[in-house]
């Protein structure tokens, strides 16, 4: 188990480094908008570095999530509460940054080809889909819940490693 722990290390460790990478990226196509014109070049360049940098944020918020469950934690996702958990955690990344990327091909689309619209608005569409998939999903895992109250109470117990 040790092993494993020291594997997610990496993995974690690994995620930040490529946030950081994009975090990078984002600051450049930023910096390039300081020296043009206010227009719809500087404003594309500005919504593409919010897309880059939210793809920084899901890469950050895994190796997060992968730290605390993996590594502080040691936890086995195997209770209802512990998939909830960390599904939840690792969905809410996931959306808002599909949502964010759906932002943004929506502008580009709008403003270079709106041909690309249809994509945008599937995206869109995909985002809602997760969002009432993931709803499902903790209304049902609520019950398993109320199953094993004991998952829970260990769950709980299990966060004062992160404080």
């Amino acid at each position: 188990m040790r092993g494993f722990a020291v594997v997610h290390g990496a993995l974690a460790l690994l995620f930040a480094c490529m946030a950081l990478v994009l975090m990078a990226i984002a600051a450049r196509e930023a910096w390039q908008v300081v020296g043009m014109q206010l227009g719809r070049e500087a404003a594309q360049l500005v919504i593409e570095a919010v897309g880059v940098l939210a793809a920084a944020v899901v890469a950050l918020q895994i190796a997060q999530t992968i730290t605390e469950e993996e590594v502080i934690r040691s936890a086995h996702i195997s209770a209802p509460t512990r998939v909830r958990r960390f599904l939840s955690r690792f969905m809410v990344v996931i959306v808002v940054a599909l949502a964010i990327e759906a932002l943004v091909a929506t502008f580009r689309a709008a403003h270079d080809d709106s041909t690309e619209l249809l994509h945008a608005a599937a995206m869109v569409l995909a985002v809602g889909v997760l969002l009432a998939g993931w709803g499902v999903f903790i209304r049902l895992n609520r019950y398993a819940e109320e199953l094993e109250p004991e998952a829970m109470r260990e769950a709980k117990r299990e966060d004062h490693k992160l404080k």
